[in-house]
């Protein structure tokens, strides 16, 4: 005994009314640009979303405690608790290869100071860039990536 096989579903066959190419496209993430960006940190509704972006960033941000310390990072972590006091976020100094751990309630003011390593960057332009290189034969044609420096 046999069933229906899956190619002969009504929308597999000729004169569908569906069309598989736009079924499959789905729309891209559209990424805030912050680079620049110094929040205003008045509540701590402002200071929880200033943070969230932050964890999101691909650069560095400088946190300004509120002991008037800075320090210069990449945010690569966060902990939200009830309250301010019991919200962390890890950051990786610029400067030395200590993790730190630094509450919500100790931070003072927030800049996204370093460059969005991410931003203009997507997969169809490096293959765009690589498949001009190819055929004008110019360039050291590689798939290794491009320095961030």
């Amino acid at each position: 005994m046999t069933g229906p096989r899956h190619a002969d579903r009504p929308s597999h066959t000729e004169g569908s009314p569906l069309n598989p190419d736009t079924l499959e496209v789905a729309p891209g993430a559209v990424h805030e640009s912050v680079q620049g960006w110094v929040p205003k940190l008045a509540t701590e509704e402002e200071l929880r979303i200033a943070l969230e972006k932050a964890f999101d960033y691909r650069g560095d941000v400088t946190l300004t405690l509120k002991d008037n310390s800075k320090i210069e990072g990449y945010l690569f972590d966060r902990t939200t608790g009830s309250s301010l006091a019991t919200s962390f976020v890890r950051v990786l100094p610029k400067d030395s290869n200590q993790k730190l751990k630094i509450a919500y309630a100790d931070i003072a003011a927030l800049a996204f100071t370093g460059r969005d390593t991410a931003a203009g960057k997507s997969w169809e332009a490096w293959v765009g860039k690589y498949w001009e290189k190819k055929a004008t034969g110019k360039g050291d044609l590689s798939l290794q990536p491009e320095s961030l420096e």
